[in-house]
């Protein structure tokens, strides 16, 4: 077998990565460069022009205007200048640059901040949403996108690097939702946006320095290196603080992101009954915060057992801690029936809450007539002492209801019945004050007492 030149194939692979023949002279790129740090006239017009047409467009929540505003957008040059004048040395530029890039960032703050005070739609929609949670992605996206804008910049083949770039950067998005947030008030816009914005600066700028140094670019100032390098050291330090919220971001996404599929799996998994099927399921965590709600159509489960035995199978899955709700039949309060993904179940689900309706009717009415009738049957006991010192004459009383048939009409009605044994006589009187006695204590209007046996000598009206 013949032995391989590995020098041979290090210096062939590495061939592939020769800029030499590629790269435009240093001085062209640097006029390119120099040209789009400038904000002044047609600039800063196209500049408000492209704010306003970004705004529109997280207004409408339409991806494509947002598009074409980041490809008409000249905010990029300042933040490249920045990114050159440190690879270079240039410390004028720096400062001209950094400057270009705040007036730049004020007018288009206050240009989307003037249109979302004036526009009738202020809903937060997904475009605007997704300005605001920036993570250790967008720190890479700006960092390669940089990288990408400055290698396009100082060779001979342009293709669709720059436009690609302006859009994978985004950087005008952000800025209008930084406006946004100001114009309704609303900090979490404001900081989040604000933040991807900075994130994206940052690390183009970085990416141009670095790619200065790849093509090797000749330092413009070689009087005062200390300098140089505590600039470079600014940059980076800025550049590590940067990142490091996105990190902290990243991984409470991850943390939420895995959550979510744990919930998923535990809910595919553990929630399979026999005549009873999961409808929905929503996990949150917020907060530090985890609860996950259960929708179940169908035959109706025992809520206590159900929730304890799905409780102890959470530390499975790695959710142990989280709130669990279940709602079934008439515990369905809350319950949005268009989060059903199927007509089929929305259908099922509102038959089968129909007929639980229904159900529920029928025993509520069944235990209010269970209700009177136990009260009726400890009513006597109860009032017996009242009646002993009130109506000495009363010996025995029960009191109940019965159901009466018009021979006629055969109608029924229900009457209430104070059946009453007596020790004595009464007069009229006495009977009359104790049916009005037994209808006021029994709240029962009207009564009818019947004797029991014929020892009163006066009739009972």
């Amino acid at each position: 077998m013949k032995n391989i030149d590995f020098q041979k194939l290090k210096t062939k692979m590495f061939g592939y990565f020769d800029l030499n023949g590629y790269l435009i002279p240093q001085s062209e790129a640097e006029t390119a460069i120099r040209e789009g740090v400038s904000f002044r006239g047609i600039n800063i017009i196209i500049l408000i022009v492209a704010i306003f047409i970004a705004s529109l467009g997280l207004n409408v929540n339409s991806t494509a205007v947002i598009i074409g505003a980041m490809l008409i957008s000249p905010l990029m040059g300042p933040i490249i200048g920045i990114g050159l004048a440190v690879g270079i040395h240039d410390f004028d530029l720096i400062k001209r640059s950094f400057r270009n890039l705040m007036m730049a960032t004020l007018f288009s703050v206050a240009t989307s901040c003037v249109y979302f005070l004036i526009s009738p739609v202020n809903e937060g929609h997904s475009e605007l949403l997704a300005r605001t949670s920036p993570t250790i992605y967008d720190v890479f996206i700006g960092f390669f996108g940089g990288a990408a804008g400055i290698l396009a910049i100082g060779s001979k083949i342009k293709g669709n690097v720059i436009p690609g770039v302006a859009i994978a950067t985004a950087l005008m998005p952000p800025l209008c939702t930084v406006g946004y947030g100001i114009a309704t008030l609303q900090l979490n816009y404001f900081l989040g946006a604000l933040y991807l914005f900075f994130i994206n600066s940052v690390f183009i700028a970085c990416a141009t320095t670095m790619g200065v140094k790849l093509m090797k670019y000749h330092p413009k100032d070689f009087t005062n290196p200390q300098r140089a390098h505590k600039v470079r050291n600014v940059v980076y330090t800025i550049a590590f603080l940067t990142m490091l919220p996105a990190c902290y971001l990243t991984v409470n996404m991850y943390k939420e992101n895995m959550f979510m599929s744990n919930c998923d799996r535990f809910v595919d998994q553990q929630c399979n009954f026999d005549g009873t099927q999961v409808l929905s399921h929503k996990a949150v965590m917020k907060n530090g915060r985890k609860s996950l709600t259960v929708s179940l159509v169908g035959r109706i489960l025992p809520q206590d057992s159900l929730l304890l035995a799905l409780t102890d199978k959470m530390n499975d899955y790695h959710i142990a801690g989280t709130k669990l709700r279940i709602i079934q039949g008439d515990n369905s309060s809350g319950f949005d029936v268009t989060q059903a993904t199927s007509s089929m179940l929305r259908d099922m689900y509102q038959v089968t809450q129909s007929t639980i309706t229904r159900q529920q009717e029928i025993i509520d009415s069944l235990r209010a007539s269970t209700a009177l009738m136990a009260r009726n049957d400890t009513m006597s006991a109860t009032i017996s002492p009242e009646i002993k010192i009130l109506f000495p004459n009363v010996k025995e009383i029960a009191i109940t209801r019965g159901i009466a048939s018009d021979i006629d009409s055969r109608r029924l009605d229900t009457i209430n019945v104070a059946l009453v044994e007596y020790s004595g006589p009464m007069s009229t009187a006495q009977t009359q004050k104790f049916r009005e006695y037994l209808e006021a204590r029994l709240n029962t209007h009207p009564i009818t007492i019947v004797t029991s046996k014929s020892l009163v000598t006066a009739p009972l009206k």
